[in-house]
């Protein structure tokens, strides 16, 4: 995705927000449909044909719907369709409701997607449909995208995301190697010994955050008050977001050019941050730790980092299993659970070998090891390959 911030005017701003709210709308109108079918049922739950033509129905009998884009309510339709088809397939989590002040943004797709003019060198614009010409920062090239999503985060700033599939780095051609442990304290321990962290807010600004934290609890729902201190909330959490995905950028650019393969842990994030509340009848435990953990994983941007290597170093990252990689002793191969002291110590009570837990474990996974849960002898899984070289090389 090239994201660039857009600039609407305040006319442009209300058009946007009511394609915002129709294409929500129809999501959640769909959604329903899905939520009431049961698998007992012979017909299955209607599905983007048929949902399209009841939209055909309802913009015929609802002035409000009528006046929005045929196109962007349409296209909310084929996104629903397809998180469907990723929810059966195993790869997403199961669509969920869209919320006014939370989920606002729209799709548009197809020859409407190539309506972009470049103004100057700062500045270009796109034609949205139903809204006109709206001005967005030229921060990179334009591409020839045949998509793009406009959406408006919680602080209120506008945003217009390309759908373009980024041109790979080329390795060194040096057949160097790299393991990727990722954790929560170090977000990426390297096999080399570097120990990276994704930035998040400052001291001073963890201490406003909480002030507005206290303030808002204190406030009255639906007061200007309450409504004040949740935008100066978003506006701190936005400049979080965009460092950690800043830090992604050149952390994932950084190891596609330096080196060959890339090896990492293979993690379901989606399983490992789930919630641990349960159910009336089997409450859950440890509920608030595992809340915080959750949230440190989702911070440290743990899925975002390998998936941007995917697209940089494509071919060149490779999954290893993480089984005991984090017990196991990267110099002899003897696993042991107590021999990661702490969080940050690793002791082999075998040979003797001590080094930070994280580096451990990410040496384990540049040598590709997995170790059985009978086994106490790291197992290699894949054997180190010939590195493709680039042109020029």
């Amino acid at each position: 995705m090239s994201r660039s911030r857009l600039a609407p005017t305040p006319e442009q701003e209300a058009a946007l927000l009511g394609h915002c709210k129709h294409a929500r709308y129809v999501w959640n109108l769909a959604l329903e449909q899905w939520s009431m079918w049961s698998a007992g049922r012979r017909s299955g739950p209607p599905r983007f044909v048929e949902q399209a033509r009841q939209l055909t129905e309802a913009r015929a009998a609802s002035e409000w719907l009528r006046g929005g884009s045929q196109t962007v309510q349409q296209q909310a339709l084929r996104d629903f369709d397809q998180a469907v088809s990723n929810f059966f397939a195993g790869t997403h989590r199961r669509p969920t409701w869209r919320k006014a002040g939370i989920h606002e943004g729209f799709r548009i797709v197809g020859a409407q997607a190539r309506r972009v003019e470049k103004l100057n060198r700062r500045w270009a614009r796109v034609l949205v449909p139903k809204v006109g010409w709206v001005k967005f920062r030229l921060s990179r090239p334009l591409a020839d995208a045949k998509s793009y999503r406009v959406t408006r985060d919680r602080s209120g700033r506008w945003h217009i995301a390309f759908a373009v599939v980024p041109d790979p780095i080329p390795g060194p051609g040096t057949g160097e190697l790299v393991g990727v442990d990722r954790g929560v304290t170090v977000s990426a321990a390297l096999s080399t010994g570097e120990k990276l962290r994704t930035p998040t807010l400052t001291t001073g600004e963890k201490r406003r955050l909480l002030k507005l934290q206290q303030r808002l609890a204190r406030s009255q729902k639906g007061s200007n008050r309450h409504a004040k201190t949740r935008a100066a909330i978003a506006r701190l959490k936005a400049r979080e977001a965009d460092r950690r995905k800043d830090w992604v950028e050149q952390t994932s650019t950084r190891l596609a050019r330096q080196f060959d393969v890339i090896r990492v842990e293979d993690l379901r994030i989606v399983q490992l941050t789930r919630a641990a509340k349960g159910t009336v009848d089997n409450p859950g435990k440890r509920v608030r730790q595992k809340a915080g953990l959750n949230r440190g994983i989702l911070a440290s941007g743990w899925g975002k980092l390998v998936q941007r290597l995917e697209h940089k170093a494509a071919g060149r990252v490779e999954k290893i299993p993480a089984a005991y990689t984090s017990q196991t002793c990267s110099r002899c191969g003897t696993r042991d659970a107590r021999a990661r002291e702490s969080q940050a110590a690793f002791r082999c009570r075998s040979c003797g070998y001590t080094a930070n837990a994280d580096v451990n474990a990410a040496v384990n996974i540049a040598a590709g090891r997995a170790v059985t849960a009978r086994g106490a002898t790291a197992v290699p899984v894949a054997e180190k390959r010939e590195p493709q070289l680039s042109a020029s090389a």
